[in-house]
């Protein structure tokens, strides 16, 4: 099985258990790899038979933005699932990171991965 990836998508959220991180909006950092057959949309050249990026891109841009998440752990399952569901992946890794969460370290996040692949 081929994968097909997006990496780096940065998406502007409400996160955090803190009053303070319940007040605005921070980066999270979004990497998304995700098992694809790709030899059929290879083989016609059609955008139909792919997984279209774009429209993965999106749709996770709208359920970070909207989910107003307390944890990145629930941000990462939830989409996990919801990407499954809508665009019928069978195997997947998120990794969710929030920069700048904990002084001294470039980033903290989590991956979850699910499905078979």
């Amino acid at each position: 099985m081929n994968r097909v990836f997006v990496e780096g998508l940065s998406v502007q959220a409400v996160i955090g258990t803190y009053d303070w991180e319940r007040e605005l909006s921070q980066t999270v950092v979004l990497d998304l790899e995700m098992a694809w057959d790709t030899s059929s949309p290879a083989e016609h050249d059609d955008l139909a038979q792919a997984l279209d990026y774009t429209a993965v891109c999106r749709f996770t841009t709208d359920l970070v933005q909207q989910g107003r998440f307390h944890l990145l752990e629930t941000l990462a399952e939830r989409l996990a699932a919801a990407l499954q569901e809508q665009f019928g992946i069978r195997w997947l890794r998120i990794r969710v990171a929030k920069p700048g969460a904990v002084a001294g370290a470039r980033t903290v996040g989590v991956v979850v991965e699910r499905g078979e692949g």
